[in-house]
């Protein structure tokens, strides 16, 4: 019987080889598009929820012009609004987003994850955020839009094919990393902050999935926003020598200060603030209204200048602007910010953060008169957000890239990693990372109520009375199940 007839081979070995290579595999470019399209995606939801947020505190300050009692009224109805519609199924829009997304990189269920990405709460996030803005709400955009990035990725890359855990956890991560850098144009500390804060590791297969997130991203705000600085340009600079000492005061002090923002918006299982944790969960939607009047005295009381997302305050303090905030700035902008985030409306805290820190360098400025004012400014911002986010090299970053400023590279970093060493007085784990650990943890007592369920359902059905003690009563729970 004749053999059979061998298949032509390729008369060039080499090109064969090439065309076998990895790069060439359909599932690299599946995966490639993904990235691509989904970090065009993020930069242009990025840029839109930034112009509508502009336009959002601009109507608001069209409505405070009208009368300052305004917000009185109109903050607290809506403040209660929001706490309304969040109960239910947008519930994962409340507060920052970024503790939603560290905590869906830590667990890998599907339905977990579905129920804090899915698109339907990205779109709640923007909307719900925008309203709160709308009617002066001390919050900032920057967390939202990390929550929106991740959400966007997450289910873009499901719908790709890559629903392996594993493969998921890259898409949320290089989401959540193109949302920074998009929101703040700053590609750098949109790595840095993905691997500092999101995954709080590195690891080699993550690096070339968030450069090419961030890069694409970037070149789509570059084309359409421009090369700018968030604060714009800041020449300040820090000579060696006595001036140094507005790192020790800015690191110490405002560092403090953030650690003890970080441990109020907490609310700790005891002591006082567990009070006003119990008040939020038995009336959330009165207690949220009651916090949307105590903003509305602050606002009040401070002529209107802790409302919204603090950016031109603080611009204002880092360029040294003819017209700035009073010397209370700082410290209103603190409570201002702690009602807000109580309310447990959507809404971040990284712009808020940045003004109060502005404000307290400039108050810190006053006592060192030989030092360059927009210099302990700078420093004071950096150290605060540091103190706030657990994030020193984040918070390095992003403060040099926001201003635009080489000069003040070392004294910054100083000052953040004396920041949050002065932070973790009052709040040891990252404020972001606690949020995510609590999330974490109620998800986990919900599945063991629901095993627990279902185990005493099938007791009942063959007859078993299930767990007693010795006195033949049913097991008690350990910990009673908070609501999540």
């Amino acid at each position: 019987m004749p053999d059979a007839p061998t298949p032509p081979r390729s008369s060039n070995p080499r090109l064969q080889a090439l065309l076998g290579h990895e790069f060439f595999a359909p599932m690299q470019w599946k995966r490639r598009i993904a990235l691509w399209s989904g970090a065009v995606l993020v930069a242009l939801a990025a840029i839109l929820f930034a112009k509508a947020s502009n336009w959002a505190y601009a109507l608001f300050l069209r409505i405070l012009a009208h009368g300052a009692w305004i917000p009185l009224i109109l903050t607290p109805v809506v403040f209660g609004l929001l706490s309304w519609v969040t109960e239910g199924r947008l519930r994962a829009t409340r507060g920052s987003g970024i503790p939603q997304v560290i905590a869906t990189m830590h667990v890998e269920d599907e339905g977990f994850r579905a129920r804090m990405l899915a698109l339907p709460v990205a779109a709640g996030k923007m909307i719900l955020t925008l309203l709160a803005l709308m009617v002066g709400a001390s919050i900032g955009r920057e967390g939202p839009t990390v929550h929106v990035g991740a959400g966007l990725f997450y289910s873009l890359g499901r719908r790709f094919g890559f629903s392996d855990p594993k493969a998921a956890s890259r898409f949320i991560l290089a989401g959540g990393a193109a949302g920074i850098a998009a929101a703040f144009n700053t590609p750098l500390a949109g790595v840095i902050f993905a691997i500092e804060e999101l995954a709080g590791t590195f690891e080699h297969r993550f690096s070339g999935l968030l450069l090419t997130a961030v890069f694409v991203g970037g070149v789509v705000s570059l084309g359409i926003m421009g090369n700018y600085a968030y604060f714009g340009e800041v020449q300040a600079s820090l000579p060696l020598g006595h001036a140094w000492l507005a790192v020790l005061l800015c690191g110490l002090f405002c560092g403090l200060c953030g650690g003890l923002f970080a441990r109020l918006i907490l609310l700790g299982r005891h002591g006082p603030l567990a009070l006003v944790g119990r008040l939020r969960t038995r009336w959330p939607v009165l207690f949220a209204a009651g916090c949307g009047l105590a903003l509305a005295l602050i606002g009040l009381l401070s002529h209107g200048n802790v409302y919204g997302t603090g950016y031109s305050q603080a611009r204002a303090f880092v360029q040294e602007a003819a017209v700035a905030p009073g010397e209370g700035f700082g410290v209103a902008k603190l409570l201002a910010n702690t009602v807000s985030y109580w309310a447990g409306i959507p809404g971040g805290i990284f712009s808020p953060a940045l003004a109060v820190g502005a404000g307290l360098g400039h108050n810190i400025a006053w006592f060192l008169p030989h030092v360059p004012a927009a210099a302990v400014v700078l420093l004071g911002m950096s150290a605060y957000l540091s103190g706030v986010t657990g994030a020193p090299l984040t918070s390095a970053v992003i403060a040099m890239e926001l201003t635009d400023n080489q000069d003040m590279v070392i004294p910054i970093m100083a000052a953040c990693l004396l920041g949050r060493a002065a932070a973790s007085i009052f709040s040891p784990t990252p404020v972001y990372k606690d949020f995510a650990e609590r999330m974490v943890r109620d998800f986990e007592r919900q599945l063991a109520v629901q095993a627990q369920a279902d185990d005493d359902a099938a007791d009942a059905a063959t007859g078993h009375t299930g767990a007693t003690s010795a006195y033949s009563e049913p097991v008690a729970p350990d910990e009673p199940v908070e609501k999540p």
